[in-house]
This record gives C-alpha cells, structure tokens and sequence, in this order.
C-alpha cells in the first residue's frame, strides 16, 4: 500500500542509517582514543576492573621506586664495609711492622691514627637518603617490597628486614658497634682476651654524634704497649673485627641480591598487569580501521537507500498527473 502519510521504506532506511551512524560513531572514538572500553558505559565490568588493576599498578611503580632505593641504601652500605675492611688490613699491616724488633712505635701510631681516622669518615659518610644501616642503634630497617590484593579485595604491603644488629659499626653508644666498642679478640694461647688498658686510648666521639670506647678499633694507641704480647692481643681482636665485618658484608651482599631479585619481579608483575589490563580494554586498531572502512561504505549506502525511499512520494504525485 502506498501511503502519503507513512513512509514505512524511509522509516526503515532511516533507522538503518541512524544504527550505521552510531556504530561509526563509536568505531571513529576507538579509533581516536585508542580504547574499546572508554568509560563504565561501554562495558561496566571490563571498565571497573581496569580501573582497580591500573591503581595497583600505580602502587607496583612506588614499591619499585623503594626497592631501588632500598638497593642504592644497602649499596652505600656495602661500599663502605668494603673501604672499611681495606684500612683494616692496613691498620693490620701496621700491627705486624709495630711488632717488628727496633719499629718506633710512635711512628706506627701516626699511621694507624690516620687510618682510625678514615674509618671515622668512611662510616659517618655511608649514609643514602639519611639513612646509615652502619652508624645505627636501630634492630631492623625495612624496606618496602610488594603490593599485593587479596581475593576480598583488601591490599598489603610486604618489606624486606634489613637486621642491623651484626652489621653497626659505630652508633651512639661506645659499648654497641663493631669499631666503636671495647673488643674481644677470642682467645689468644687458651685464654679469652681483650683489648685492655695498657693500649688504650682515650675513647670519643665523632662529629655525627657517635662515640667509641677507648678500648677500640677507633680508640685503641700503641705507644702505651708493654710488649710484643700486647700487640699480638690487638692483632687477634682485629682478626676478630675483621671476621665479623667480612660476615656483615655477605649478609648485607645477600640482602642486595634479594632487593634486586624482588624489583625484576615487581618490574615483571607491573608488565604483566598492564598487558592484562590493555587485553580488556584496548581497542584492536586492525579491526577498528576494517570497520570503519565498512560502516563508512553502509552509510553512504543508507544515505541512497533513504534518498530513494523519500522519492515514493513522487511516484504517487505522478500517478493522478498521469
């Protein structure tokens, strides 16, 4: 039936055309943004669980920024246990020449108060971000390593402890330090020994605040030595001391390794996130451009077909011209 008052061809190809429209619409805004799920309209669950993982991920990129300042604070540390065990051995070597017949022992004490000196420095400068595992009364320093959500949605954070008690060298307490503290060299001949007064000095503190017993590494003076056996005595405790700054530096070289461990982990994780997230949400840009190529041909097509279905009124008109 033609009618003059509904045009149910042109209903039709208009409808077609308004469908075609809004799927170029969306296909064009793909295209431009890049993005299949947009907003919480496009697909409200994709959109929403995007938006959470891509929060997580923001936390991941600040766990990864502390674990690589945790590696820079342990690697300062590291460094300086390295410098310190090499005056050590020197301090070590000057013992021995000290212990030689005919050595002034003035002159051996010169060189070892310098040395003493430099582990002062060494240790008061082993700092990162204010932060001196050395120079530390603290037990344990921790140091941010994971982000993780639990399947009810709530969120930790797990960290790293970082023991300082066998790794402090100096602290503010003469009695607490590996070279600040009055030392026991073990056993020299049988016997338990230490230190002692008869080459001792006069004990201090440096100019960060920490202090060191008279009979110590940082204390300790030679020309008050009653003999040989009295250096022999200060060369078991600096084996002693340099055994346990060795075992401090493998602890802390373990520590390091598990940072770095952690942040390749972290770094991988945060990847595997984003590539997750991007699954869910990205648009495919191969089939977005064969899209539009196709709805760009349907409307042109649409365009004719309501440009034809339009014409009907004519045809009626030339029916009573006729």
């Amino acid at each position: 039936m033609s009618s003059l008052l509904t045009n149910t061809s042109a209903m039709s190809a208009l409808s077609s055309l308004t469908a075609t429209q809004k799927s170029l619409s969306q296909t064009q805004s793909q295209i431009s943004s890049g993005l299949r799920v947009a907003s919480a309209s496009d697909n409200a669950a994709y959109w929403s669980i995007s938006t959470t993982m891509k929060s997580d991920t923001s936390a991941l990129s600040a766990v990864s920024d502390a674990l690589n300042l945790g590696s820079s604070t342990v690697g300062v540390a590291t460094a300086a246990l390295n410098s310190t065990l090499t005056i050590m051995n020197k301090m070590k070597a000057d013992l021995v020449t000290a212990q030689t017949p005919g050595t002034d022992k003035a002159q051996v004490q010169t060189d070892i108060t310098a040395l003493q000196s430099s582990l002062k420095s060494i240790v008061s400068s082993a700092s990162f971000n204010g932060v001196n595992l050395l120079n530390s009364t603290a037990t344990n320093t921790n140091i941010v390593a994971s982000f993780s959500r639990g399947t009810d949605g709530t969120t930790s954070v797990g960290t790293i402890a970082v023991s300082t008690a066998n790794i402090t060298l100096t602290s503010a307490t003469s009695g607490v330090g590996i070279l600040s503290a009055a030392i026991t060299a073990g056993t020299v001949g049988g016997a338990s020994v230490s230190l002692g007064s008869t080459v001792s000095g006069t004990g201090g503190s440096g100019t960060d605040g920490t202090s060191y017993d008279a009979n110590s590494i940082l204390g300790f003076k030679l020309t008050s030595a009653s003999g040989t056996s009295d250096l022999s005595v200060m060369q078991a405790a600096l084996d002693n001391a340099i055994g346990q700054i060795t075992a401090a530096g493998a602890a802390l070289g373990g520590t390091k390794t598990n940072i770095d461990n952690q942040s390749t982990f972290v770094s991988s994780l945060s990847d595997a996130i984003t590539s997750g997230v991007g699954s869910l949400v990205d648009a495919d840009m191969n089939v977005a451009s064969t899209r539009l190529n196709a709805l760009q041909t349907q409307q042109q097509l649409g365009v004719q077909a309501l440009s034809i279905a339009n014409q009907n009124s004519q045809m009626i008109l030339k029916l009573f011209n006729g």
